[in-house]
């Protein structure tokens, strides 16, 4: 049972990494800290999450105490859309860095195809609640995360949220250095991104799976709202294995070589979301649990639907 997925890099990317999106600052150094001791190796951040120090606090905890090397590790953070400017790529990238208290990182993504006005203000809103943006293109931006590449400040460089033709015009750029090495979607049952899935891995580019719950603990989320965990569906083939739902919903991704980053910061679940090599989906609960897609979005990113650059108006 393969463990990793290959980057078109030459890379091996854990397929089961630790997803820190909403995970208080007071409470990620420890989830950290769990996830290695039980056996993940790959952590999944974001400069967006205000949360990297305290993560790297973690990460560094158990370098000191002897469990892991940093070469065992598999660290991804994201680039955000105030840092667009290509003159403006590697600050972030170094502070996210300085952050984490690495000196590289063995991934980092453009965190949404849409460049936002710079400055502190991570979400710049205006009177009408739309994101006020910058005048840069993601092509520009693509390029200063090659140039990270050089610097040997990231081992590899992916994308984040982007649609396929947005992902179309980094392969066709006139000039492109270094391909997308992955994409990172929200996906799960009731997304299950079957055609930008195998879009992706047609070009040699492999995708990460995030909110793969269906991200219960989102600060949006309606009481109608469908929930994953609760579906009985679900429920029923995680009877069948004697497994939890969560574990069934991590193991649908790992069968369609979809890496996959489940967020906790509760000890139990954290190893609990681990355990999932030791059982497999038969080929028709696969396709069951494919036929609950109704395209629903935990994060349709509702503030950017007029941005030149909103990814998801498109069907894929």
């Amino acid at each position: 049972m393969a463990t990793t997925v290959k980057l078109n890099t030459g890379a091996q990317m854990p397929i089961v990494g630790l997803g820190t999106w909403k995970s208080p600052p007071g409470k990620v150094t420890e989830a950290v800290k769990t996830a290695i001791s039980v056996g993940y190796r790959h952590i999944d951040g974001a400069y967006v999450y205000q949360n990297e120090a305290e993560v790297g606090e973690g990460v560094q905890a158990m370098i000191k105490d002897g469990v892991v090397k940093r070469e065992d590790l598999f660290i991804v953070s994201k680039l955000w859309c105030t840092f667009h400017e290509k003159s403006m790529v590697r600050q972030a990238c170094e502070k996210t860095l300085s952050d984490l208290k690495l000196d590289y990182l063995d991934l980092y993504l453009v965190h949404w195809p849409m460049g936002f006005k710079a400055g502190d203000e991570l979400f710049p809103l205006d009177s009408a609640g739309e994101t006020i943006n910058d005048n840069t293109h993601f092509l520009e931006t693509w390029e200063g995360m090659e140039e990270l590449v050089d610097a040997g400040l990231v081992k590899a460089i992916g994308v984040s949220n982007f649609n396929k033709e947005q992902i179309e015009a980094i392969l066709n750029k006139p000039g492109l250095k270094y391909k997308p090495a992955n994409n990172q979607v929200e996906c799960h049952p009731y997304l299950t991104q079957d055609k930008l899935i195998n879009y992706c891995h047609s070009q040699g580019i492999s995708v990460t799976a995030y909110s793969p719950l269906g991200s219960p603990d989102r600060p949006w989320a309606k009481p109608d709202d469908p929930s994953l965990l609760e579906d009985p569906n679900i429920k029923a083939i995680a009877e069948k294995h004697k497994k939890t739902s969560a574990q069934v919903l991590i193991r649908f991704h790992i069968q369609r070589n979809v890496i996959v980053i489940p967020k906790s910061i509760t000890p139990h679940r954290i190893q609990e979301n681990f355990q999932v090599f030791d059982f497999e989906l038969t080929e028709e609960e696969v396709k069951t649990i494919l036929g609950f897609n109704r395209n629903w979005r935990v994060c349709p990113m509702q503030w950017g639907t007029k941005h030149k650059d909103y990814p998801f108006n498109a069907e894929f």
